[in-house]
Formats: C-alpha cells, structure tokens, sequence
C-alpha cells in the first residue's frame, strides 16, 4: 500500500491520553491512515527516530479577526505547533456591521485587544456586512493552519440596537429577538458559537466599557434559547462576576434553554483560593448534566515592559523624551552614558512608577516564565547594593534598547504558579486564553501551547508537574471537543492528519521580538520556537525546523465537525 506521507520510529502520543508507544504514522487524503507498525511505503517518508509524534494543537481562545483577512500565516500561534485556532473570543469582532459602524467596531477591538486602529483601518477591507459575508470573504483566502470564527455579541448588539446598544441600554424583547435570529444566522452559516464580555477590563479606546458590559439575563438567556434552535455551536463568556451567584445562575439559565455547552474564562485574579468557587460551579453544571468548561492559562497573565512595547516605563522621563526621535540602538547607548543614566535614574524615581519593583524580572533567554521572588528587580538590586531605580534603568537599556521586563500578576500572587497547576488538573478545564493574535506590544501569549509542554511537562521543579500525555491529549483533543471539532486532535485512523513532530528534549521557547510587518507599518511582538521538527496541516508540511515550507493548506473552519474516526477509533 502507498500513503502520501509515512512519519517513521516517532514515540507517538496521540492525544487520548494513553501513554506514549513507539509506531509509524501514515497519512493518505489528509487523513490518518494507520498507526503502528506501517508496512506499505509513503511518497515521502520522514525519519524521526523517537521524537514525539503528536496531534496539532488546537487554540480555542484568539483574537485572528483581523489578522485572518489580510495574512495567510496566522502566526505567532503557527510557530508552536498550533494548526487550528479559534477566534471571535470575548464579544469582539467585526461582524455583523453596517458601514456607519466601523469606526466603532475599530475603537472596540483597539480598546479590548491592543490592536492598533490605524492597523486595523489599513488592514481591513470590511468587504462583508453579515457573518455570513464575513465567512466568505475569509472562506477565499488560504492559511497556513485552519481557522475558525464565532459571534460576537457586541457587534451583533450595536447592529441591532445602534447607539443605544454600544451604549449599554436594556434590549427590548423584540432587539432580544433580532440578536438570538442573527446570531443563529452565523452558527448556520458556520461560526462555531457564541462570544460575550462581561468584564470592566474590557473597554474601547476611548476608554468606555464593552456594549455587552450589562446586558440583563433576559438578553443573555433569550440569544442563548435562539442558538438552541440551531441544534449546534458552543457559548464563551468572560465576566468579573461581580455578583457570583447571579452571574453563575445566568450562566446556567443559558446553558438550560439553549442546550448548548459553555466555556467561561478563569484566572486567579486576587490573592487567595478565590477562583476554586468557578471550579465548583464547574462541577455543579456537570452534576446537573451540563457541559461547562473552563479556559484556563498555561502560566501567568502579565505584560512585557520595554523601550519598544505599548508599555515603556521610560517614555515619561524627559531625558527619554529627548532622544526618543532616535533609532532604537542609539537611544540605547545615548541613555546609558553615566551623565545621562544618573539623570534618567533620578526621573523615573521622581515619577513614582506604579510598577512594583519585587514583581518585575528579568525575562531573559531562554524566557523565564515562573520567576522565584527572588529574582525580582527589587530583590537583586538589594543584593547588588544598588537601588532598585538603578538595576530597572540598566535591563531596560539591556540588548540595545530590546530588553524586556516581565510583570505576571494573575494567576503568579503567591510568587509561584501553584493556582495555575490547580487550575489546569481539573479536568472540566482546557487550555486557553493564549490570545493570540491580540495585545500585539504587551504580550505574547500564543506560545502558550509550547510552555505548556515544556514547563509543566519536563522543566517545573517547584511544585506540581504533568505527565506528557495528560499535556498533549489537553491541547489537542480537549479543546478540539470543548468547541466541537471533533475530526481533529487524535492520531488515530480515520482523524484529520494535522501533527507535530517534536524534539522534546530541546523545545525551548525564544524570547519575544519586535517586528514591523501589520498593515500600515504596524509593529508586534512575535515569539518563535526550537524543538518543532516538522509540522503538517491536512497532511502537509507547514513548518521543518521552525521555518515555513511555503504551503498553505488551512482553510476556513465551517461549522463543526462529526467524529471521523474509523470504528474502533477513540
């Protein structure tokens, strides 16, 4: 028998959770056609000799509206072995739309994601006016792994409502129809769900609150009742729950009248086992038969401090100031003359900072994302003998002008990331919340999936780890299922042939860097990875090395997708 591709001697975890096993991979038509012991002969053969063979990764939880419509590598979520993403997450997109809103469609999503408007102005084409349109337009294009979208609510609520609903008023019962009729629309068209934001930290760029800050159960519950209908599609939320027990009744009312599973994000978000209250209201849906997950970091949320990021904690500083018009390197050199150094020092001590010194790191290289205390800026300066001002000055100035501090703060109160190991055992969680494709100069959280492995699977030495094949099984198949597609994220015969083929034992993240390559010249941060052999997307290889091979086999996600696998499969 002749396949198009055999992967051979590769120790294969394939994303069941079984423990890993030594077996040959063949692929035919995009699919996986054996796995074991292959005796028939591939077009092409790759020998791996023991690396892990692994499903594509599957991220549920980023922010690609935009990036979708203009470049066909949706990177940096396809530099670490993702070959599916999600996006529509939080309530914002930009569809449905009518021409008079796409100013505010842009102010929503620069405000909430830290996408640059004129990125945004630039790159889009707003070729589209319903989630249909939209999925057209993204349905022609081709992508170096597969995308998916979902609706989003406020979009869809200042469609229906206008003004009056980018202003937060009540829906009447007839705009409550109109949302739960659109929004059906989309999942038939081919979204994969629902998206709502109920948060204050979600604001547009004039710095007013999401639409759907406070929308009422009625709203909620009655779109939720109209996706029901539709017989598919999932629901996310992401909410402060500020009154928990309303809200977590809110989100079970949608759960019961539209039948649908719901993901809400989950973060430790204040000192203390305050989040393990989402981890039993986890457990009470699934008691009364309904499938809530939650979405869950793979480390700490923070942001990324440096002379080029949205957050340079220089820019006020008059010395800064007067040589910010410079190149990136000659600003470098320029402010670490001792004259001008003692200067800047004595400003940003002078401007009382908000950022607290013992929560600052050096990030480093290879990064370092679980930080010990004493490690902080604060801490070593003490043991230098130098004040904290000072040692936060030099690492600024560090790589000529590069360097990047890091700041965690949910999920990392403790100093550790204790919360988040509790978090990701729990098994009605996925991973997620990666983002990737948004927040584009202060993170750069779509390497989530690569800290995933390697540091819950083989670097932690201060607390709890995870064995491989809990780590794979959780990025590939769990998230796959939690938004129902179901042909993907096995190896096993029969499943849709996307895998990484790893070198475990030297995967390794880069650290971040700043690249100028958005629309209108815009910059972000990008961060890439060692240790990723070979990546294949519908049986085709995308990635050797890290590097792209040139092909682009992803196409637009539509809809969801039936559990292919031969009978016998898991």
């Amino acid at each position: 028998m002749s396949f198009d591709l055999v992967v051979r001697g590769g120790t294969v975890v394939d994303g069941s959770g079984a423990p890993a096993r030594t077996a040959d991979v063949a692929i035919s038509g995009g699919r996986i056609a054996e796995v074991g012991t292959v005796d028939g002969t591939g077009r092409r053969e790759i020998r791996v000799d023991g690396a892990i063979v692994a499903p594509g990764f599957v991220d549920i939880h980023t922010h690609y509206d935009g990036q979708a419509t203009w470049d066909e590598r949706l990177q940096p979520s396809s530099s670490h072995g993702v070959t599916t993403v999600v996006a529509g997450n939080c309530g914002v997109g930009f569809a449905p739309v009518r021409e008079g809103d796409h100013e505010m469609l842009v102010e929503l999503m620069e405000g909430v994601e830290d996408l640059p408007g004129v990125v945004l102005e630039e790159g889009l084409s707003w070729e589209w006016e319903s989630i249909g349109d939209y999925l057209d337009a993204l349905n022609r294009r081709r992508y170096d792994i597969d995308f998916a979208a979902q609706v989003c609510h406020a979009p869809v609520r200042v469609y229906v409502m206008g003004q009056r609903g980018a202003d937060r008023e009540a829906a009447t019962v007839e705009e409550i129809t109109a949302m739960g009729r659109i929004a059906a629309e989309g999942i038939r068209a081919g979204a994969l769900g629902f998206t709502t934001s109920r948060t204050l930290n979600h604001r547009t760029s004039r710095g007013q609150p999401t639409p759907t800050l406070t929308a009422e159960r009625d709203e909620l519950v009655g779109i939720a009742r109209e996706i029901g209908k539709a017989g598919r599609g999932v629901l996310q939320v992401v909410s402060d729950f500020r009154d928990e027990a309303v809200e977590s009744e809110t989100l079970l009312e949608m759960m019961r009248a539209s039948g649908r599973p719901l993901s809400i994000s989950l973060v430790q978000t204040a000192p203390g086992p305050g989040y393990r209250s989402k981890l039993d209201l986890l457990d009470a849906a699934q008691a009364e038969g309904l499938a809530m997950r939650a979405q869950v970091a793979a480390r700490a949320v923070g942001v990324l401090l440096g002379l080029q990021g949205s957050i340079n904690p220089l820019s006020p500083a008059p010395t800064f100031q007067a040589v910010a018009g410079l190149p990136l390197a000659e600003q470098a050199r320029a402010l670490s003359r001792p004259e001008h150094r003692e200067q800047l020092v004595a400003e940003v001590q002078a401007t009382k900072q908000v950022f607290p010194m013992d929560r600052i790191f050096e990030l480093g290289d290879p990064p370092e994302y679980e930080p010990a205390p004493e490690d902080s800026v604060a801490a070593r300066a003490e043991r230098m003998g130098v004040s904290a001002a000072h040692l936060y000055v030099d690492l600024l100035l560090g790589y000529e002008g590069r360097a990047l501090l890091y700041m965690p703060f949910l999920n990392y109160f403790d100093g550790s990331l204790d919360a988040a190991a509790e978090m990701l055992a729990h098994p009605r969680t996925v991973p997620g919340l990666s983002d990737g494709g948004a927040h584009v100069g202060t993170i750069c959280d779509a390497s989530f999936p690569t800290s995933l492995l390697t540091h819950w699977g083989r670097d932690r030495t201060r607390g709890e780890s995870f064995e491989l094949p809990f780590l794979v099984a959780r990025q590939s198949r769990a998230t796959a299922e939690a938004v129902g597609l179901l042909d993907r994220g096995l190896l096993a015969p029969g499943y849709k042939a996307d895998l990484n083929v790893i070198d475990f034992d030297n995967l390794a993240l880069h650290p971040p860097v700043m690249v100028r390559d958005l629309p209108a010249g815009g910059k972000r941060l990008v961060q890439g990875a060692r240790g990723y052999l070979h990546t294949v997307v519908a049986g085709v290889e995308t990635y050797a090395d890290g590097e792209p091979t040139g092909a682009l086999p992803g196409r637009l996600v539509r809809g969801p997708r039936a559990d292919s696998g031969r009978a016998g499969a898991p």
